[in-house]
């Protein structure tokens, strides 16, 4: 956590679902389950980290493929379909450019070192620090401090 209580967050989302989020405006995290989203406060970060292209028969992709701010303390239900209705949250969106996870390995707090940093994904949804957040948002072509005059 920063110092003026901002989070910084991982979502875990195939890069097919991921597009859907980010031209709606929205996360949707872990199946469609609140608990993640209202563990994220407006204000807080979130990026996206993409194991596969899609869900069911994707390719490896390995890659953070977004990044986004909570906008507001709105966790509301959506119904895709009379027999699932996951809950989402309301995210602003970044231009930013996909990068590759291998790229990054030696330098995350939360990989470097780990052979198995694969492991830490499986939750779906953690969080990260503010040092690891500047890192990957840095090579996806955020400068947060410099572009949103943000205070880190």
């Amino acid at each position: 956590m920063n110092s003026d209580g901002v989070r910084f967050w991982i979502g875990v989302v195939s890069k097919s679902h991921v597009r859907k989020g980010v031209e709606g405006g929205f996360a949707q995290l872990c199946h469609g389950k609140a608990a993640p989203l209202k563990r994220m406060k407006p204000g807080d970060w979130l990026i996206y980290y993409s194991p596969k292209t899609d869900l069911h028969s994707g390719q490896p992709l390995q890659a953070f493929t977004a990044i986004g701010r909570v906008r507001d303390h709105d966790v509301y239900e959506f119904p895709m379909s009379a027999s699932f209705i996951p809950f989402r949250r309301n995210i602003d969106y970044y231009a930013c450019k996909e990068v590759p996870i291998r790229n990054l390995l030696d330098r995350l707090s939360f990989t470097k070192g780990n052979p198995h940093w694969g492991y830490r994904f499986r939750t779906g949804h953690f969080e990260i620090d503010r040092d690891d957040f500047l890192i990957i948002s840095q090579a996806m072509g955020i400068d947060v401090g410099g572009m949103y005059g943000l205070d880190f």
